[in-house]
């Protein structure tokens, strides 16, 4: 019986391109977005002037710093241990290292457990939509027109957007487990030869490990007393 991960299991992914490319460019594609984001962060810290973004009192009737200092610490930490995750993920697929590529996976895991938390907390407390909507300055655009909307609809249109993000999610999630069972698959199997007769199948082992076998000693001579 076929088990349930080897049914889904398969080497390729977008349906052209084999899961070790596919992790390789995924894990790139993410130090790209967190290198981004660290650039701007820096930024943030060098010149906190330009970059602070305060929400003027006529939106909120307060004057809210919105990024602090710590907060950007924080942020940069977080940006640069995304960035070492993703390369460990990169060279892992490239130099068939499985064990480089859990710390990228776990990261996929936990991200995907915390989306599918936003979309519980959505169905369980379907006002939390029209909170955020009026939580939005007043220069969002469409923001009265999306308000002015029936809540139950706000709600479907917010659920399937996040699942529509969650099965691409679990896809992605998918290729990055299937290239680490193929990573490490390919660092355990052994080769066996099997040579079969017309009564009897016999098991050789790898070519390099037979001929790295020393020979063996002939059993000494019978000596007639």
């Amino acid at each position: 019986m076929i088990s349930p991960w080897d049914r889904w299991y398969s080497t390729s992914c977008c349906l052209c391109c084999h899961v070790r490319t596919g992790t390789i460019i995924l894990g790139i594609w993410y130090m790209l977005i967190n290198a981004v984001v660290l650039l701007i962060l820096l930024s943030a810290l060098n010149d906190p002037i330009q970059y602070r973004y305060h929400l003027t009192s006529s939106e909120l009737g307060t004057d809210i710093d919105v990024m602090d200092d710590a907060n950007i610490c924080i942020a940069t930490a977080i940006s640069l241990l995304m960035i070492l995750i993703c390369g460990m993920a990169t060279y892992g697929a490239y130099k068939q290292h499985a064990a480089w590529i859990i710390p990228f996976f776990c990261y996929q895991i936990f991200d995907f457990a915390l989306n599918t938390l936003v979309a519980i907390s959505v169905v369980v407390y379907p006002n939390t939509v029209q909170d955020y909507l009026q939580q939005l300055p007043g220069t969002f655009p469409y923001k009265e027109d999306i308000m002015s909307t029936n809540n139950m609809c706000l709600v479907f249109a917010v659920l399937l957007f996040i699942g529509c993000i969650l099965s691409f999610k679990a896809y992605l999630i998918g290729c990055v487990w299937n290239c680490y069972r193929y990573v490490s698959g390919r660092g355990t199997t052994e080769v066996l030869v099997y040579v079969t007769t017309n009564d009897t199948t016999v098991l050789l082992p790898p070519y390099e490990e037979a001929i790295a076998i020393p020979p063996k000693d002939p059993p000494p001579q019978y000596m007639e007393a």
